[in-house]
């Protein structure tokens, strides 16, 4: 068997078992390596790889970095390889699961278990939304796996191996027993692939979800208790020396003079961060103080120029970078709706006051923001919209952050 190079990864990486498998079955090696993001991303090592990431195959022909395309080339090794498919109808069927492997089903299980794992901040109304994602995609695949065994033609094919490469994660970590009974023909493909001597190879025993991961706040530190110092003896007085000026007292915020409000902010970022969206708005409504916070929709001025969803996304968090100062003053819930080359960025605030304060307005980048204010006349009528922006359910819904 002939090598293709040298993949380096992290040990145990479902990306990397793509190629594997496909090497398994075209007649090619996969050599890996383990690499540390921290420590082995070298000069040389970016001019191969100028995106960063891994997996990363260092080939005698080619150097290649998406795990697709690595797998795809294991894949090719065979000539006329049956696994990449003979005709066009089956090769265009072929890369769309291989599509719909990384976008439907990579994308929303990142979305759901990277921050129960500690790898990404945890914010619910992202996690939800990225459980939500995977249902409905299990749904479809599901559906098409009625009547079939494999996805395209009768045999395994680099679909299949996208495919159930991308279902690892989920279904090891997070889709329990439950869970997976909603998606009986999923599971039954899944387990048909998993135990062919060519996935065994590459994955091992795959050991189904049993107990979900869950997220566990962080515990807050005790703060410990001051030491009594022993007083101490009265020393003669010494020639006086002259005072050094004193530090000018740093400027309060206007916001600070305000008469104080029933709501507490950061009550409402805790119940915000640790329950289910619709619990954290009935809790907020209750609570809400329209004399003492006021709520705004907000929309960036220059949709027309935004082009990639995750540049979009980094917009929104270059435009919080720089509101450091009005973290104890506002709340925000800001998303990226649509796909690249044609998306949207819009959200809701709440804020401390009745104005735009100083804190917010001050940003360089604020000038490419519309704030407009809700008034309580309207929150009836708007109450469904801010809703729905807090839970990131809205329509074309493909990004954001909350500022908090």
């Amino acid at each position: 068997m002939s090598s293709i190079g040298t993949v380096f990864t992290y040990p145990n990486n479902p990306r990397v078992a793509r190629a594997q498998i496909a090497g398994a079955y075209s007649g090619a090696t996969v050599n890996t390596k383990e690499f540390n993001l921290q420590t082995d991303r070298t000069p040389e090592f970016m001019k191969k790889f100028p995106m960063g990431k891994i997996p990363a195959l260092a080939g005698d022909k080619v150097d290649l970095f998406e795990s697709a395309a690595i797998g795809f080339y294991a894949a090719a090794q065979q000539a006329n390889s049956p696994l990449i498919g003979q005709n066009p109808v089956d090769q265009a069927l072929i890369l769309q699961w291989t599509l719909f492997a990384e976008n439907e089903i990579s994308t929303p299980s990142g979305q759901w278990v990277y921050p129960l794992l500690g790898y990404r901040t945890y914010l619910k109304p992202s996690v939800d939304a990225g459980i939500e994602a995977l249902k409905r995609s299990l749904k479809a695949l599901n559906d098409v796996l009625l009547t079939k065994t494999y996805l395209v033609g009768e045999d395994i094919t680099l679909a299949d191996i996208n495919v159930v490469t991308a279902l690892v994660l989920p279904f090891t970590t997070v889709c329990d027993k439950e869970f997976r009974s909603q998606y009986k023909n999923v599971v039954r493909y899944f387990n048909t692939c998993v135990n062919k001597p060519q996935f065994k190879q590459a994955l091992g025993e795959v050991k189904l979800c049993e107990t979900p991961l869950k997220y566990t706040p962080p515990k807050k530190e005790k703060k410990e208790a001051p030491k009594k110092e022993t007083p101490k003896k009265e020393a003669k007085p010494a020639a006086a020396a002259p005072e050094e000026p004193k530090p000018e007292p740093k400027p309060k915020s206007a916001l600070d003079a305000l008469p104080p409000s029933p709501l507490k902010l950061d009550e409402w970022k805790r119940m915000y961060s640790n329950n289910d969206t619709d619990v954290a708005m009935k809790w907020f409504w209750e609570h809400f103080d329209s004399e003492g916070y006021s709520i705004w929709r907000c929309d960036y001025k220059y949709n027309d120029e935004l082009t990639l969803v995750f540049m979009s996304n980094n917009l929104i968090g270059g435009f919080y970078a720089r509101l450091e100062r009005a973290r104890k003053y506002a709340f925000g819930s800001m998303i990226v709706c649509g796909e690249n080359n044609n998306n949207t960025i819009s959200g809701y605030w709440i804020i401390r006051g009745q104005e735009v304060p100083y804190e917010i307005y001050d940003a360089a980048d604020f000038p490419s923001y519309e704030f407009k204010k809700i008034e309580p006349s309207q929150y009836a009528e708007k109450k469904d919209e801010i809703e729905k922006y807090m839970a990131w359910e809205v329509e074309g819904f493909a990004d954001g952050k909350i500022f908090k």
